[in-house]
């Protein structure tokens, strides 16, 4: 349990936290949230040790094995395999001092440190520490890579990698969705559920936060306030709160009325499609959810140029690709007014090269791409925000687009983004990335594109902010191109999905939990192609062993025997766990065939249990899933086993 009692925390002369109280029990996955600056990541350096309370008690469990994700970003010389796997302090000292005991020869030590070694899990410790690599994006060639090779957003996914590896009892994760694609977050988010301890998660990304958090606490005039339930659960509780307050309630009315007007809009368009169904659907939660940003300062919009044709753009048997090299064929595209198009595909597939395309920023390699006169594009990528002038302010970035625009024009327009008062006139170079985005976005937004391309708009973005974006976009009259990895705000802005895959683009017919499934299936195809392949290089190397190799041979099946016990551990354990998670169901649903339940005076405990199935539920396919895959390693590992003792 991690307890904080009357904790007051002052960086300079910010009082972060004035007498505020906590208690955190084992198990619970926390999402922290507040406004930039509230003093989350300082409540993560305190929990670390890093920062100690001026006044109050912060009391946490005697051996307390805590992980977390570094922020700095590395360069070291060593692998991308090696580097997570020193995320296990434990296991690199045993094999440290296996290694000091087997050049001396100590027989006895030897067998000892191989008995922690099996204890620490070590004998598939390189198996997990390339799971992790590959569920983050990082292909079979990238694990022998050094990692300065990599680029900073791939560095800070060896961090992440790294943190996941140290076993531990309290994870703390600052913003991990930041630098991954939609592919990535979907995996880490199915990591995280099958975490045993503590989490305390700071995100900005609502739909993974609703998925993996049990309870969230939210950092709020100096205080932290304990929500039970996920994002939406907060949100609706604060909104509760905060609409008894009449100023608010006219506000919310507003809000609500926006989103009503987007779902008039679109329920037209959405009787046939299952993923419109799925954001009609969120969007008519939205409406409840809505008055939790009552107090947001954020409220801009993209309008549309007023000069529209219809196709805008358009490509014909487009070849996309770059330095000769074609990553998509015989591509072709018709962007007219009020499309909306969500763009999905596995890291590296070629969203990213599509949309330059559109830009016009690399040519094709073949193919036609024609636009119209009145084209005016917006472009949001990463490389917008390195492309800001460190030293001018965002006033100066808009008059430099506009020169004849009055001051106070710009100052009104900024202060929509946030930028008020004398924040619109300090260098960029002071802000945050995520003040930067919306410098970025205020420079998108002004000059009043009809077609906007938009590539991980999210990232530095906060909850605030993604809101007021997402309101924005559904409002946007022209063309959306979206590549992101925020899932709430794909559902509730585009009308249509585009799968990139395999060097084609073609419609995807499904929503975005059809697209998780196409995910695992994709993986379970490449981990099959991966063991066939391994399996008849083996077959190869059979024919002509050397007395040296079939000693090695022997070597690598006691080792392959020993990474199988764990396995068959854990298949043991999964199988009690679906075998417990079928009985507490079936008792659950004899509760709910009792006519009894559906009366007013157990509506509390209806919902307690409708609660509690639908929680079994998520619970029992995670334990499916993990269990598939472990009777695959298993499999793998016994056939691999069986050709070595040929």
């Amino acid at each position: 349990m991690i307890q904080l009692q009357k904790v007051s925390l002052q960086r300079g002369h910010n009082i972060l936290l004035e007498q505020a109280d906590l208690t955190l029990h084992p198990g619970w996955k926390v999402g922290l949230v507040g406004a930039n600056g509230a003093g989350k990541t300082s409540l993560f350096k305190l929990i670390l040790g890093e920062l100690h309370c001026d006044s109050g008690d912060l009391e946490l469990p005697g051996g307390l094995r805590m992980s977390h994700m570094a922020q700095e970003v590395p360069t070291s010389n060593r692998s991308a395999l090696k580097y997570v796997l020193d995320g296990d302090i434990e296991l690199r000292k045993v094999q440290n001092q296996l290694a000091l005991a087997e050049q001396e020869h100590q027989h006895a030590r030897i067998g000892e440190l191989h008995a922690e070694l099996d204890n620490l899990d070590g004998y598939t410790a390189e198996s997990r520490a390339a799971q992790l690599l590959s569920g983050l994006g990082f292909s079979h060639t990238d694990i022998t890579r050094g990692v300065k090779e990599f680029s900073g957003g791939w560095r800070i996914r060896l961090n992440l990698a790294q943190a996941l590896m140290c076993p531990s009892d309290l994870l703390l994760l600052d913003e991990p969705t930041n630098h991954l694609d939609l592919d990535a977050t979907i995996w880490l988010e199915q990591w995280l559920r099958q975490y045993p301890g503590m989490l305390i998660l700071i995100s900005h990304d609502r739909d993974f936060l609703d998925n993996v958090v049990t309870h969230i606490t939210h950092v709020e005039q100096k205080k932290l306030l304990l929500y039970k339930g996920g994002y939406s659960a907060f949100e609706r509780q604060r909104a509760e709160r905060l609409a008894q307050q009449q100023a608010a309630f006219v506000k919310q009315q507003q809000r609500i009325s926006e989103v009503e007007d987007f779902v008039r809009r679109f329920r037209a368009k959405a009787t046939k499609a299952k993923q419109a169904q799925s954001r009609i659907k969120e969007l008519e939660r939205m409406e409840k959810i809505a008055p939790a940003h009552i107090d947001s300062p954020f409220s801009f919009q993209f309008c549309s140029s007023d000069k529209m044709s219809s196709p805008l753009l358009t490509l014909s048997d487009a070849e996309c690709g770059y330095d000769g090299k074609t990553v998509l064929n015989k591509s072709s595209l018709s962007l007219t007014p009020g499309t909306r198009i969500g763009l999905l595909g596995p890291n590296g597939a070629g969203k990213s090269t599509l949309v330059k395309t559109l830009v016009g920023d690399l040519a094709l390699c073949n193919g036609e791409r024609q636009e119209s006169d009145n084209l005016q594009i917006g472009y949001f990528a990463q490389h917008q925000l390195e492309a800001l002038d460190m030293a001018a302010s965002p006033l100066l970035h808009i008059k430099r687009i506009t020169p004849n625009a009055s001051e106070q024009e710009i100052r009104n327009f900024l202060g929509s983004f946030g930028f008020i008062g004398d924040r619109a006139l300090e260098p960029v170079q002071n802000f945050s990335g995520g003040e930067k985005a919306r410098v970025a976005l205020s420079m998108i937004a002004w000059q009043k594109p009809n077609l906007l391309l938009m590539d991980e708009p999210t990232n530095h973005l906060d909850l605030e902010v993604r809101h007021a974006l997402t309101l924005a976009l559904q409002s946007f009259e022209g063309v959306l191109i979206l590549v992101s990895h925020d899932r709430h705000l794909l559902r509730n802005t585009v009308d249509e999905f585009l799968l990139v895959a395999n060097g084609q683009v073609s419609e995807f017919k499904g929503d975005l939990d059809d697209y998780q499934n196409w995910l695992l299936e994709q993986k379970r195809q490449e981990q099959k192609a991966e063991a066939d392949a391994f399996s008849s290089e083996k077959t190869d190397e059979k024919k002509s062993f050397s007395a040296t190799e079939r000693k090695e041979q022997k070597r690598l099946a006691a080792e392959r025997r020993n990474q199988l016990r764990p396995i068959k551990k854990r298949i043991e354990k999964l199988d009690a766990d679906m075998e417990k998670q079928h009985e507490q169901l079936t008792a659950i649903e004899a509760a709910l065939s009792e006519s009894s339940i559906y009366e007013a005076v157990n509506k509390d405990k209806l919902k307690e249990l409708l609660q509690q199935q639908a929680n079994l539920k998520q619970q029992a396919e995670i334990t499916e899933l993990e269990w598939i895959e472990q009777q695959e390693a298993l499999e793998s590992l016994e056939e691999e086993l069986s050709e070595l003792e040929k």
